[in-house]
């Protein structure tokens, strides 16, 4: 039964989850003035903690206090009270003595936000205070109605007075505050409530500063900035460096398990609430896995879905189109060949498409033959080719070029319909007739090439253009700008060698990644002056080479040149290889894209209600069906296969799992739906326990009380065991698994005894009598709770001091000795509670 509770109360945390997670959109003016629309959440961290979130977490108690007494004819009974009561020593005293303990070797954790911390425990130790008040010394054995309904009330002024303690409101600016300062941030609120000298305390590059003269400047000059959050700057290095971190420890892995890596990471250190650890907790005990790795798994499956999404959506289209963009040919080629490719599957479509060649900077008639015709591709065709006759001639000219372009993709011939089918660029083909009379001009096709850091080897193209006459060495190399050789990029140099009729070389230069998220670094490969490989000079240049020598040798006997000197002057000089104007070829490093995308998609945090919510009935019933590993896998590692325990779980709740996916999902309605249908049924499965447990109590010769406080209280917190020790150990700070023990406890009275006892003593008013409640188990427990309470509260602030640094961890010494003492005040509340309750030491 206990079971079959925490999993349906864990249905109940993941709608409260939804219910608290909702957000709107508000419109802000930044100082500059430009407005900023930002998302914010409705609730209240700290309310919601302490409504919703304590009602979740506290259903089964409250709920069995109030059946307890609407089912015993309004009369007070001994079972909820008792559990409530022992739920709270439980609570305080073993949950936090297990928090203590499990924080790593070495590690501490410590409460950030005291001003919180002191409301809700001030009103956890002051709500049972008052229980002793109103049964021992107020009104002795009788609960008015005032006393029932003041102690409802407490509820709402507990919430408000939690509130704005949370708002930094009234008594906030008396805490002592620690800072760490940020030159470019201000001033940030780093902890709250230190045992620390007065005045403001800077950590200021790692090192503690104090203000000697232990005031502040008046200066209107000086202006301080308290900020609760960190910078996105912050934020983003964090994130470059997990990614960086996984990358070292992992380089077998390919960037999509990383990234699955780093969502998991990532969503670790999110801060969750008291819902989602709750939620976790129960679903790793029952064989239903670890919600955050499913989560990240889900994630990055879909992001990869979505990225071949539009193959997908085209993968049936029939696409016609150019191979490539441009063609290049020599003069003397006598013809070029075009390909034209027909891609996907036309089934026995009879494709027709038509062609024609236009002028560009090359003639037709002149420079090329003009020619126009239609390709016909049959069933099963998928290339077909376009052959253009060149025109060759003797003359010295630039390169030059004309089109072809593609036109009236058809179905059948004189047909119309395209379904099915479509031109896709490239539509148009350049072809580039080179001239064969001249060696070359070397260059770049551009002056900058912007690369991402993560590209590894890039590889620049040096065009060979005006010619491709003769083997041409072009030497190259790098040189430094902004971007550092050894650090962003690899030095290299060498020689290109350009063969007879060779249009274009290929070199390489390797890009380090140093995984910047804003990076724009540059250096430059610079072409050096081509030199004539001997063996490769054609006969013509090499007469024309000797026919100028001769003629030079000729002048400096005879005096000035002759025309025909001239002439073979200039044509010796036209033929030989240069430079072109894209000589020196500035590269960018800029930051990966996919990097930079990986970073922001990260920083956003996930909404967790995402995480534990539900979508469809299906999921659900897919999800009570399944087991899965209830530990953490090891980082990085094999995903662990479900232990034998984790099976044997899933056997023993698969009943409950498939019983409660009935319950609707957290989609519908906003978490509302399934929030009222959960509560109902914990309402009745708590009916049920309260019958069980005061039969087993009967059967065993226990009274209700000690059934209460051991039993009942014991099964009903478990699930908040585990919740507590994951939030111990993931947390930054010990807020969460410390300050949730206090505010729950604080819940359970306002709300379990104030709504069950307003209810029977209205009732009883009603009827003209007075609603009689036995003060002695109950009573004598509260009294020993509240000392032991105050303790417990005392050790936990002590511990704050520097020689042990949190409440919770600490040295090892410190952490088994405060165990101990918390596990034995639980001990001695329930030992003095039993013999209490069986008369062997007086009560009150």
């Amino acid at each position: 039964m206990f079971l079959g509770v925490s999993i349906i109360a864990d249905r109940f945390m993941a709608a409260i989850e939804v219910i608290t997670s909702q957000e709107r959109k508000v419109t802000i003016t930044n100082a500059n003035g430009e407005k900023v629309v930002k998302t914010v959440r409705i609730w209240n961290e700290t309310v919601s903690n302490l409504t919703l979130m304590a009602l979740g977490s506290s259903a089964p108690e409250i709920l069995l206090s109030v059946i307890e007494v609407c089912g015993h004819n309004f009369d007070a009974g001994e079972l909820g009270p008792g559990t409530i009561v022992g739920s709270a020593a439980f609570n305080m005293f073993v949950i936090i003595g297990v928090c203590v303990w499990v924080i790593p070797e070495g590690g501490v954790r410590k409460i950030k936000h005291l001003r919180v911390f002191f409301v809700t425990a001030f009103w956890s130790i002051f709500a049972y205070i008052w229980l002793y008040l109103i049964l021992a010394v107020i009104s002795p054995e009788v609960v008015e109605v005032w006393e029932a309904l003041v102690t409802l009330l407490f509820f709402p002024v507990c919430v408000v007075l939690a509130w704005i303690a949370d708002r930094r409101l009234l008594f906030y600016k008396y805490l002592h505050k620690r800072y760490r300062a940020k030159k470019r941030h201000g001033i940030i609120v780093e902890m709250e409530g230190e045992l620390a000298p007065k005045g403001i305390d800077l950590i200021m590059d790692e090192k503690f500063h104090s203000n000697p003269n232990n005031s502040t400047s008046n200066s209107t000059s000086t202006i301080i900035t308290m900020e609760t959050h960190k910078q996105p700057e912050q934020d983003r290095e964090e994130v470059i460096q997990m990614l960086k971190e996984l990358r070292q420890k992992h380089p077998d892995k390919d960037l999509d398990q990383l990234i699955e890596m780093a969502n998991y990471t990532s969503l670790q250190k999110q801060k969750k609430s008291r819902a989602f650890y709750r939620v976790q907790a129960t679903r790793m005990m029952i064989g239903a896995g670890n919600v955050l790795k499913k989560h990240a798994a889900m994630e990055n499956a879909k992001r990869a879905m979505s990225d071949g999404a539009g193959d997908l959506d085209s993968a049936n289209l029939v696409r016609v189109a150019f191979e490539q963009p441009q063609y290049q040919c020599s003069e003397n080629c006598g013809s070029v060949s075009l390909w034209v490719s027909l891609q996907g599957d036309a089934g026995t479509k009879t494709l027709h498409l038509d062609y024609r060649t236009e002028n560009g900077s090359a003639n037709a008639g002149a420079d090329y033959e003009y020619c126009e015709g239609t390709l016909v591709f049959q069933p099963g065709e998928t290339r077909k080719e376009i052959k253009v006759a060149i025109i060759d001639d003797d003359v010295f000219e630039e390169d030059e070029h004309f089109f072809v372009r593609l036109s009236n993709l058809r179905e059948g011939e004189g047909g119309t319909n395209t379904e099915g089918a479509c031109l896709v660029e490239p539509q148009v083909a350049t072809v580039i007739i080179l001239d064969d009379d001249h060696a070359g001009i070397f260059s770049f096709g551009q002056k900058e090439l912007r690369v991402s850091e993560s590209s590894g080897i890039v590889e620049v193209v040096v065009a060979r253009n005006s010619g491709v006459r003769g083997t041409v060495m072009v030497p190259y190399h790098t040189e430094d700008g902004t971007a550092r050789q050894g650090v962003d990029y690899e030095h290299t140099q060498g020689e290109l060698e350009f063969t007879n009729e060779q249009t274009s070389q290929t070199l390489q230069v390797r890009i380090i990644n140093v995984e910047e998220f804003e990076k724009k670094e540059n250096f430059f490969i610079v072409l050096e002056e081509p030199k004539w490989l001997k063996r490769g000079i054609s006969v013509l240049l090499t007469s024309s080479l000797f026919l100028f020598l001769f003629l030079s040798f000729s002048l400096s006997l005879s005096g000035a040149p002759s025309p025909e000197e001239e002439e073979a002057r200039r044509i010796a000089e036209m033929g030989k290889p240069i430079l072109g104007e894209h000589s020196r070829l500035e590269i960018i490093i800029e930051e990966s894209m996919e990097f930079k995308n990986t970073v922001d998609r990260l920083l956003k945090d996930t909404n967790l209600a995402e995480v534990i919510g539900t979508h469809t009935w299906k999921e659900q019933f897919i999800e009570a069906l399944t087991v899965s590993a209830g530990e953490d896998d090891e980082e990085g590692g094999e995903e662990r296969r479900p232990s034998c325990f984790d099976y044997f779980m899933h056997v023993m709740t698969v009943f409950w799992k498939v019983l409660f996916a009935f319950v609707p999902p957290t989609e519908y309605g906003n978490g509302w739906a399934c929030f009222v249908m959960s509560i109902l049924v914990i309402g009745f499965l708590t009916a049920i326990i309260g019958d069980l447990a005061s039969h087993f109590g009967c059967t065993v010769g226990l009274r209700d009380s000690v059934t209460a406080v051991v039993f009942v209280a014991l099964g009903t917190s478990v699930p908040d065991t585990f919740a507590s020790k994951v939030s111990a150990i993931q947390d930054e700070y010990a807020d969460a698994s410390v300050g949730n023990v206090t505010g729950s406890n604080a819940v359970n009275v306002f709300l379990g005894i104030g709504v069950a006892w307003s209810v029977a003593a209205i009732y009883w008013e009603v009827k003209g009598e007075v609603f009689h409640v036995d003060p002695g188990s109950l009573a004598f427990s509260v009294t020993l709770f509240t000392i032991f309470a105050f303790i417990s509260m005392g050790v936990l602030l002590l511990r704050r001091r520097p020689s042990v640094g949190g409440e919770l961890g600490g040295p090892k010494v410190t952490r088994i000795l405060t165990t101990l003492l918390f596990f034995g005040l639980w001990f001695l509340y329930i030992l003095f509670s039993s013999l209490e309750a069986y008369c062997h030491i007086t009560g009150f």
